[in-house]
């Protein structure tokens, strides 16, 4: 008796993943039936990125933000990939660097970013964990920025680093999630800009990052709020 209750409880159970798959696929279809009626295919061409213009134009000009004076701004190219480059201080004992990679054509997808800075600053990391925080969007909602926080160095200098991709709604620290966030609203008729994000804080030798985190985290807080109320604005 027990057996068979099993099997039924499993059979149910996979039903139900049936059940569920077909109502998403149902959802799809119908999200896209409109498009299809006009002739236009969601993959032959994504829809436009409204915010293109304001990401192309950050590359140039960097970010202002609130607390922070900007000592020099200019496009550096890592990887292939050219980034605003900022040198920034709060104060002359506070200082950092923010690097920031915007989305710069409708098809452009965050990739290997992390990868190609810590090879153009030959580093060595350490001490890697994952950090979450809060931003407040223009509408005084917050919204939550998941990232990674590390230690880096080189022979000339070390780091507390601070990562992660910056979209209308929050922050992830990896791209396949964007995809996916990205791919849903196309069905839509929508899509999801991003900006990459990689913030240095200069740290003593082997310095325990642990110390810099409350910095790092309002730095973040402040790149964040202001790229969802100029860049990123919610369309």
């Amino acid at each position: 008796m027990n057996h068979l209750n099993s099997k039924l409880k499993t059979y149910n159970l996979k039903l139900s993943q049936v059940i569920l798959l077909l109502f998403l696929l149902l959802l799809i279809a119908l999200g896209a039936i409109p498009s299809y009626l006009k002739g236009h295919w969601p993959w032959e061409q994504p829809p436009p990125v409204h915010s293109l213009k304001q990401l192309q134009e950050l590359r140039k000009t960097g970010l202002t933000l609130t607390g922070w004076q900007t000592i020099s701004q200019e496009v550096r190219e890592v990887g292939g990939h050219k980034w605003s480059y900022q040198n920034i201080q709060r104060d002359r004992q506070t200082q950092a660097i923010l690097m920031l990679l915007p989305q710069n054509g409708p098809k452009d997808q965050p990739q290997v970013e992390w990868v190609d800075i810590k090879g153009s600053w030959r580093w060595k990391t350490d001490k890697y964990r994952d950090a979450q925080f809060t931003a407040n969007s223009t509408n005084n909602h917050s919204a939550k920025v998941e990232a990674h926080f590390f230690q880096a160095w080189n022979p000339k200098q070390t780091y507390a680093v601070l990562q992660w991709y910056a979209l209308p709604d929050g922050g992830i620290p990896e791209p396949g999630k964007w995809f996916w966030a990205d791919q849903k609203a196309q069905w839509q008729g929508r899509r999801v800009p991003w900006v990459a994000i990689n913030i240095q804080i200069p740290i003593e030798p082997l310095g325990d990052i642990e110390k810099v985190w409350p910095l790092a985290q309002s730095l973040g807080q402040t790149v964040q709020s202001a790229l969802m109320a100029g860049s990123l604005l919610k369309q």
